[in-house]
């Protein structure tokens, strides 16, 4: 049990020094003049985001779930969920937040990640990132009880996200 203990204090060590990306940019884009959209749902996404960590390390001690080849399953999807947050922020770069915000002049980002795969901080990084976790920590309730609200609110974000994005998608396109 230590060494699920000890990985997920790691991940989540990791997942607050992205945060901390995420406020110093959110920080940037307001002085910049950026808008915030969703933010309703930017808070239920981030509350639901640190429940279901909570739960799922909640499950893993309350069961003794010991280290196991799930666990390392779900070690190897957070880590290229990781991989592939980093590389989100190093594409997008000062404009990465965890929140949705529009600058005045914003830029649409063309680069080969985001012309492959839409949305890819959803569908390469969270998305596997709650299931690494769930199998790192055996959290099967979380993922049955937390894990289709959580996917709830994502795709309304998506929504929010692109509903809000399609006049710059025009710009490009034109």
């Amino acid at each position: 049990m230590l060494s699920v203990n000890l990985t997920f204090i790691i991940f989540f060590i990791v997942r607050l020094y992205s945060l901390s990306i995420s406020i110093k940019n959110e920080k940037r884009l307001i002085k910049n003049g950026a808008v915030q959209y969703g933010k309703k749902i930017s808070i239920l996404l981030s509350v639901l985001h640190v429940l279901f960590y909570f739960s799922a390390i909640f499950e893993a001690n309350y069961f003794y779930h010991t280290w196991d080849s799930f666990s390392f399953l779900g070690t190897v999807v957070m880590l290229l969920a990781y991989v592939a947050l980093f590389w989100v922020i190093s594409q997008l770069k000062e404009i990465w937040t965890v929140k949705l915000y529009i600058l005045p002049n914003h830029k649409i980002n063309t680069s080969m990640l985001f012309r492959t795969i839409k949305h890819p901080n959803y569908f390469l990084n969270i998305l596997p990132e709650l299931i690494g976790l769930v199998f790192l920590c055996h959290a099967w309730n979380t993922l049955i009880y937390i894990f289709p609200l959580y996917l709830l609110v994502l795709c309304t974000r998506i929504y929010q996200e692109e509903k809000v994005m399609k006049p710059l998608f025009n710009q490009i396109n034109n």
